[in-house]
């Protein structure tokens, strides 16, 4: 499991992408989800996720108690700052939105949220805050709501690793410094998920969790037996391609191998070698780069 997910670079977005989906099952029919929206048909895109209420409802899940029609998310990852500008951005991602309505005030702006994600607390966005003169109250463990007559939207700030942890398992592990416990109690809970769809989204967020975390992963997997199954069937199709890609690999460095000694007791030229061995032309080329 070690190899999985070797990046530098990690894709935090589509794991929280599938985290956001996870919170709201018990509302999934009443909620739409958009990805990475284009904010113009010459494309401004975005890392934004805009959820529509479908219905009249308010979610089970508090994250959505802000939520009306239309509802502009931006997420940041633990590598991003978040600074009052980074608010003012978000800002102006939901006027964007606002203004593709295909008729004047088709999405109204008394019917559009703003909510901000990231794992910490952010202190220096929250001092600017309150000097612009914006109210802050948590509402919820690590759900604040932004308050003040200079507020174009309802706004909500999302720490998510300060979020009640029976029921927020999917973003406490979209962390740098994930918790074991959280691990393991989402892989339990993400075991007994059946869907194509909501099994696609426990991928998506195992896939950037492991990335983050290796050593943690690597622990659990040594040490539980039944834990390291649950992840393996979790992650079938991860396993199954990094299984296949180093069998590949070692197939391609046996050949290339063969090749080679072919060379040097043969006197062949590479291309006579692999013409011995009917390696196709399609491949020659790959083989005469490694040689």
């Amino acid at each position: 499991m070690a190899n999985i997910l070797e990046t530098v670079n990690i894709k935090w977005h589509p794991g929280f992408y599938g985290a956001a989906e996870l919170e709201f099952l018990s509302n999934k029919g009443a909620l739409e989800f958009q990805r990475e929206f284009n904010l113009s048909k010459e494309p401004i895109r975005m890392d934004l996720l805009i959820i529509k209420k479908l219905a009249n409802i308010r979610t089970k899940n508090e994250l959505g108690h802000i939520f009306k029609k239309f509802n502009v998310i931006e997420f940041k990852s633990p590598d991003d700052s978040l600074s009052i500008d980074d608010y003012f951005k978000t800002v102006g991602y939901a006027g964007l939105y606002k203004g593709l309505g295909d008729t004047v005030d088709q999405i109204p702006a008394d019917e559009l949220t703003i909510s901000i994600f990231r794992e910490s607390y952010p202190r220096e966005m929250f001092g600017a805050m309150k000097d612009w003169g914006l109210e802050i109250n948590e509402h919820y463990p690590g759900i604040y709501y932004i308050s003040g007559k200079r507020m174009p939207f309802d706004t909500q700030i999302v720490v998510t690793k300060q979020l009640n942890k029976e029921t927020h398992r999917a973003l406490r592990i979209l962390s740098k410094h994930v918790n074991e416990d959280d691990v393991r109690a989402f892989i339990e809970k993400a075991a007994q998920m059946s869907e194509p769809g909501d099994r696609n989204n426990v991928d998506a967020v195992l896939q950037v969790s492991v990335s983050a975390n290796k050593d943690i992963y690597e622990a659990i997997r040594r040490c539980d037996k039944a834990m390291c199954d649950a992840l393996r069937e979790l992650m079938k199709e991860d396993f199954e391609k990094q299984e296949q890609e180093t069998r590949q690999e070692t197939k391609q460095e046996t050949l290339l191998e063969t090749i080679k000694n072919l060379m040097d007791t043969m006197k062949w030229t590479a291309e006579q070698a692999m013409t011995a061995m009917k390696i196709p032309d399609a491949d020659k080329g790959k083989y005469i780069a490694k040689l």
